[in-house]
């Protein structure tokens, strides 16, 4: 069992956890991932390891309420526990210093930005971080973010925090000129988004990762479940990825095989506990 010790709400339906994994927090590197089950009922859950500190022996993972699952782990209060943090999973993001580096996130894609987003910046790369979301209460990490970043633009659909609009409104003032031209970018967030950012940079040949989270079940590669197009190859999210070249991915076949599986996700939030 793994404790939980602490449990924050960030956004509605978002919550951070602490969780007690000092093997996980001792080899965890930046980009990788765990597996999480809250009992021996629950379904396997990929999140990212937003931080570790190995001393403490704890990780910290952002989870977003949507099934009856997650639910079931952002419950989970302090001094509770999780059946199952399975890793880390997950190539570590190729870390270098590429000078000026633009990193987007899209509304719960942030909390998988910031953990890479810190180690760029260790890295001796200059941040400039634009975050995305559908109104103000839904905006996260933008202080956390901004303790080690250039410039952090927050952008809300409805305009009620910063500027209105999209994340690819900023870039795009970024590829200009108008703002500082990044030397690397990299995008974290939903599927249209990660694509439109691919386009953007695409015709400036400027290097860009995406971080995919496409169905995952075992997290080693056996079930298929997470695979995906990266250059006309058949990969894995799980121990391929989750980072690729934004240029590579198949973005139109990624969005067609999540949406295979919403009518069973649809039936199953309907049932409750997944027809338990």
């Amino acid at each position: 069992m793994f404790e939980v010790l602490e449990n924050q709400t960030l956004a509605p339906s978002l919550h951070r956890l602490t969780v007690r994994a000092p093997l996980v927090a001792a080899a965890r590197q930046p980009g990788q991932f765990v597996i999480v089950r809250k009992d021996e009922q629950g379904e396997r859950i990929p999140l990212t390891i937003a931080d570790a500190d190995a001393g403490a022996g704890t990780i910290r993972l952002i989870v977003q309420a949507i099934g009856p699952s997650t639910q079931d782990i952002v419950a989970t209060p302090a001094g509770g526990a999780l059946r199952d943090v399975v890793g880390p999973l997950g190539k570590p993001t190729h870390l270098q210093k590429w000078g000026k580096v633009a990193c987007v996130g899209g509304g719960v894609g942030t909390a998988v930005l910031y953990p890479l987003a810190k180690a760029l910046a260790q890295r001796g790369n200059e941040l400039y971080v634009i975050i995305g979301a559908r109104s103000a209460p839904y905006v996260i990490l933008a202080d956390e973010l901004a303790e080690f970043s250039k410039q952090v633009y927050v952008i809300t659909e409805d305009g009620s925090l910063g500027r209105k609009g999209l994340v690819t409104a900023v870039l795009a003032d970024m590829l200009s000129g108008t703002l500082p031209r990044p030397d690397a970018v990299f995008a974290v967030g939903p599927v249209p988004m990660m694509a439109a950012v691919a386009e953007q940079t695409r015709p400036h040949n400027i290097p860009t990762m995406v971080s995919l989270n496409p169905i995952m079940i075992d997290g080693t590669g056996m079930c298929g479940g997470c695979r995906v197009k990266i250059g006309g190859q058949t990969k894995f999210a799980c121990v391929d990825g989750p980072e690729f070249d934004a240029h590579q991915v198949d973005f139109k076949g990624l969005a067609n095989r999540l949406k295979m599986y919403q009518p069973r996700q649809d039936c199953r939030i309907g049932l409750g506990k997944e027809g338990r």
